[in-house]
């Protein structure tokens, strides 16, 4: 787990509280809020364009479907079939007839005209006269277009171009073969209805659509847009060849039929910021509710913090000058609530402790001090009368003795521990060999494997020409010490430590490495933190006391490190200078 939170300071605390609490639910609030509304937004206005374009094409089909009607009425007119395929003797015939049905028909006040702009029939009876809506179908007119299209494939349904005017097909017109009563006709007969292309216009300019408009036939050509930018001229243009790469939105209707014979389809692109204007009026609106609901919270909790943050500070203030001995106690207003109650219990007891230093305390200490020194004295004296020679003595008498008992195991480790003790209390010699150093490191772990048998296993690494380098005493016991005590006695299975000492760029590398139970990083961080500790030794032989006295002898140019991992062992390097050997 990560560090608990009382080892947090108060004002990481509230700021913690104010982003968990306030911050990041009004974040997370407002990000969902504003996702939700401006998907709406754009969905309602997408929805919109869409709405427009099925309003377009229903009015398309209505004007395209009373166009096919007028042309199914003459398609079937008895009488106008007759008229225009009878042979005329002379013309005041031809034009009788013409009065009594064909102008009444063709004739732009007629009711038939409301749905369409004109109307007008070819065919190629020489005997008509070719006015008032009458065309004479001659060769020219058979080259044109729509004449292959409708005639020479003898088509029954009519069919609805595109048609050039000034250089642009910009006019719609239906054109259908009257052969309804083909078999007693005798000349070919056409009619052609021009659709009314003003309402047409105004259809697709529908003002729900903020964007060019393209109304594409089946072949996805474009017949007509309100696009200024694109020209349509006598070659058909493709939609894909008629639309730019820009930010644009593309809307578009299935494909529907009028008839058979014509297939249509709307398209509008609509720029992308035409769409997103009403979701920017909703980000600006949730930008202001968001500050809104930042602020009122963010100063209500900085007073609060204010408060308590300044209080507890000037507590902690005072409590640190008790610290150094100046007991002043905190002025100002004292508040009911729990830091105005700490503050008069802190008055209390600075009171109480000044009282009591000035009246008990130096006594008891001037007390303690003179039974601390008697107890000194009384500690001197008795350590003078054991001669260390005597236990020395007593240690070889006891060597002797499992000698002569051919107990040569226990003599030796005897030994060994005889020669440890003289080392650690003889200390007239600052400075050791090498040699003598790893003498000692070999009679402890001998001692070592006499108490834990096989549990411990070492190697000692060194050339013979590095023997007689010097080095501080204890500098190298020490950390095997350490390294078998914490590291391998309190595994199991026990461990193994190797010991390497080797000369490398001018100082003597001596590394202690062990396959033990290894340290938490807090615990090697602490152990690095040694370095820079100015504490002087104490009584004690250890890893501080030893780092001090490195540092004493090298000052900077002594380096130390330490590896570890828990439950993989330790590792520790330090380098001697050689010019000061």
């Amino acid at each position: 787990m990560g560090p608990s939170i009382n080892h947090v300071r108060l004002r990481g605390k509230m700021l913690l509280m104010y982003a968990l609490s306030v911050f990041l639910p009004i974040v997370l609030t407002n990000l969902f809020f504003y996702k939700v509304t401006t998907d709406s937004v754009k969905e309602q206005r997408e929805q919109d364009v869409r709405i427009a374009l099925t309003q377009m094409r229903n009015e398309f089909e209505r004007e395209i479907a009373d166009a096919i009607d007028i042309s199914s009425s003459f398609y079937t007119d008895l009488p106008l079939n007759e008229i225009i395929d009878k042979d005329y003797p002379k013309p005041v015939a031809y034009i009788e007839a013409y009065d009594s049905y064909l102008r009444r028909v063709l004739n732009a006040g007629s009711p038939i005209y409301n749905s369409v702009e004109g109307i007008s029939i070819y065919v190629n009876n020489p005997t008509l006269l070719y006015s008032g809506g009458i065309i004479f179908l001659d060769d020219e007119v058979k080259k044109e277009p729509w004449y292959r299209m409708v005639g020479a494939e003898n088509r029954l349904q009519p069919i609805i171009l595109a048609v050039e005017e000034g250089g642009r097909k910009d006019r719609l017109r239906l054109y259908r073969r009257l052969n309804y009563y083909e078999p007693e006709s005798n000349y070919e007969k056409y009619l052609q209805i021009d659709l009314r292309m003003s309402t047409i216009r105004k259809i697709l300019r529908n003002l729900n659509v903020q964007g060019n408009v393209f109304l594409l036939n089946g072949k996805d050509e474009v017949i007509w847009t309100t696009d200024p930018k694109t020209t349509i001229g006598v070659e058909p243009l493709l939609y894909s060849d008629a639309i730019r790469e820009d930010k644009r939105l593309e809307f578009r209707t299935e494909r529907f039929y009028t008839n058979s014979m014509n297939s249509w389809s709307i398209a509008a692109r609509v720029p992308a910021d035409v769409v997103w204007k009403d979701v920017a009026h909703s980000q600006r609106f949730i930008f202001l509710l968001s500050c809104l609901n930042f602020v009122l919270p963010t100063l209500v909790i900085l007073w609060i913090s204010r408060s308590m943050n300044v209080r507890l500070v000037r507590i902690l203030k005072h409590m640190k000058k008790v610290k150094n001995q100046h007991y002043e106690t905190i002025g100002g207003p004292l508040y009911r609530d729990e830091i105005g109650q700490l503050t008069a219990e802190f008055n209390r007891m600075t009171l109480e402790l000044r009282s009591l230093i000035h009246d008990v305390y130096i006594a008891d200490i001037q007390k303690a001090h003179l039974q601390l020194e008697h107890r000194n004295a009384q500690l001197n004296a008795l350590q003078s009368q054991i001669n260390p020679h005597f236990l020395f003595n007593a240690l070889e008498t006891i060597r002797m003795r499992s000698l002569i008992k051919d107990e040569t195991e226990t003599a030796h480790i005897i030994h060994n521990m005889a020669k440890l003790f003289r080392n650690s209390l003889v200390w007239k010699k600052d400075m050791v060999t090498l040699r003598e150093e790893l003498e000692f490191v070999h009679c402890f772990l001998e001692i070592q494997r006499y108490r834990f048998g096989e549990k411990i296993e070492y190697e000692i690494h060194v050339r013979e020409e590095d023997l007689e380098r010097l080095l501080p005493k204890m500098a190298i016991v020490t950390f095997v010490e350490n390294a078998s005590i914490h590291g391998i006695e309190k595994r199991k299975n026990g461990g193994r430590i190797e010991v390497t000492a080797e000369e490398r760029e001018g100082c003597l590398v001596c590394s202690i490495e062990d396959n033990g139970a290894g340290m938490e990083e807090e615990q090697v961080e602490r152990i690095r933190g040694f370095r820079n500790s100015e504490t002087e030794m104490g009584e004690r032989i250890g890893i501080q006391n030893v780092i001090y006295r490195l540092k004493l002898f090298y000052g900077d140019r002594f380096r130390f490190e330490v590896w570890s991992r828990k439950g993989e062992g330790t590792r520790v390097e330090l380098r001697i200078p050689k010019q000061d050997l």
